[in-house]
């Protein structure tokens, strides 16, 4: 109980800080999913549509996400130095195989009726997928979405590793200095805004499945 209200007055004193560090968070996640988003979505789209080049397309991403994010992280630094930058490319990768699978899967289950209903009236190919395959896939990409902003959240804790920024500070020093409240006035920020995300994601997938669904 003692720790509990340490810990609250702690995050009270520094509630400046604290938001100055899960604004910082949020961006490098936001940065990284909408790289995530202008990459994985065409590439998603280019496995469905030339299947020779799915394997490929899909192997690759799923390399990339089997590297452990720490191992990612220090090849990056490597190339790209110390920094936020380096963060943001490293949750890129990790962001997208969820967006690159659920394209993928959300345009080939396009029900092949609809789509042969859209070519009897004379759509042409890009027609077709932007006005029918691309909008029913809408449901699949949320989810990927979904799971992508999760995981970028979690990984972005590890940041200061590399000279980044957000939650992953406080926690960091709460490590180095063995301090546990120093650690859980991050930690408990980084699990709500995982939390808030998914579960507000989680209801735009539902909606959009309910719509689709009608």
């Amino acid at each position: 109980m003692d720790f509990i209200i340490e810990l609250g007055r702690y995050m009270a004193d520094h509630s400046s800080e604290l938001v100055s560090l899960t604004i910082e968070h949020i961006l490098m996640v936001l940065y990284a999913i909408g790289l995530a988003l202008i990459v994985g979505i065409p590439l998603g789209i280019l496995a469905a549509k030339v299947e020779k080049l799915a394997p490929l397309i899909l192997s690759l991403v799923n390399i990339l996400q089997l590297i452990p994010s720490i191992a990612m992280l220090a090849i990056l630094l490597l190339y790209f130095g110390l920094g936020t930058q380096t963060v943001v490319i490293g949750l890129f990768f990790y962001s997208l195989l969820p967006i690159v699978r659920n394209t993928y899967v959300g345009v080939k289950e396009v029900d092949e009726s609809v789509t042969e209903a859209g070519k009897g009236i004379g759509m042409t190919p890009l027609q077709l997928l932007v006005k029918i395959q691309l909008p029913l896939s809408i449901p699949f990409l949320m989810a990927g979405l979904r799971v992508a902003a999760v995981i970028a959240v979690a990984v972005a804790t590890i940041a200061p590793y590399i000279g980044g920024g957000g939650l992953g500070r406080q926690i960091v020093s709460g490590i180095n200095l063995q301090n546990d409240i120093y650690l859980y006035a991050g930690a408990i920020p980084a699990a709500a805004l995982a939390i808030i995300a998914d579960l507000i994601l989680g209801l735009v997938e539902k909606k959009t499945k309910k719509r689709f669904a009608n």
